[in-house]
């Protein structure tokens, strides 16, 4: 697999104080990499200046082969590069179908196909398609967030703390259809908390704490190293 997207010595900082401090990280195509931690660890923080939505104060950010630290988040999006909030963001008086068209605005053609995928993914999208956003549930409103992502045609997927206040039959069904994403050849960047749902998906991933990397190495080498057991998994 080649490389797609890889971040050098990334530093991020608010004001003064640095939140992202010297991260490394690759992603190679059809990847889904981990980068689980803390709260307060840098995740958003390292995947918004990835997207673009904040710049960085040293280091670089390149996809396909070229820097695209420095560009807006627009442009980033065009070039493939799509990022989910975990507040998921969306216009709550707005239908289903109207926030998932929105996610379109930089794909050009073959809505309708792309509208079919998303709905089809997602069977409870399409069955609540004319409802406002702002009734569904937690569940569904996720589901709506990366719905709309993927609507741009992503060629990466930034998932940012995808599990986050969910019911647990939520959190496994939104994996379930991950895993039918990466099957499919989309490479996808996960932030999470839930570490057991993440290092069980994804073939590699990262440990950050206090805005650097503290640990990294294939999902199943992490699940088996002591320290991750005894710090995110509640083993002794």
């Amino acid at each position: 697999m080649s490389l797609l997207l890889s971040g050098e010595a990334v530093e991020v900082a608010y004001g003064d104080i640095a939140v992202v401090r010297g991260v490394n990280l690759e992603v190679r195509e059809g990847e889904a990499v981990a980068v689980i931690g803390p709260n307060g660890a840098g995740k958003t923080t390292l995947f918004k200046a990835i997207a673009g939505m904040l710049a960085l104060r040293d280091g670089s950010v390149r996809y396909a082969g070229a820097r695209i630290d420095g560009r807006r988040h627009f442009e980033i999006v065009r070039q493939g590069i799509v990022y989910v909030p975990a507040e998921r963001e969306l216009f709550p008086q707005m239908s289903v179908l109207e926030n998932l068209e929105l996610g379109a605005y930089s794909c050009y053609g073959a809505r309708a196909e792309r509208l079919k995928f998303v709905l089809d993914l997602f069977p409870r999208l399409h069955e609540r398609r004319r409802q406002l956003a702002g009734t569904l549930s937690g569940g569904e409103q996720q589901m709506l967030a990366i719905g709309r992502g993927l609507m741009s045609r992503p060629r990466v997927l930034l998932l940012d703390e995808p599990s986050t206040g969910l019911a647990p039959f939520f959190v496994s069904e939104i994996y379930r259809q991950f895993g039918q994403l990466k099957r499919e050849g989309l490479t996808i960047l996960l932030a999470e908390q839930q570490v057991p749902h993440a290092l069980g998906f994804t073939d590699r991933a990262y440990v950050l704490e206090n805005g650097r990397i503290h640990l990294s190495g294939t999902s199943n080498e992490l699940l088996g190293n002591a320290e991750v057991q005894r710090a995110y998994l509640g083993m002794a």
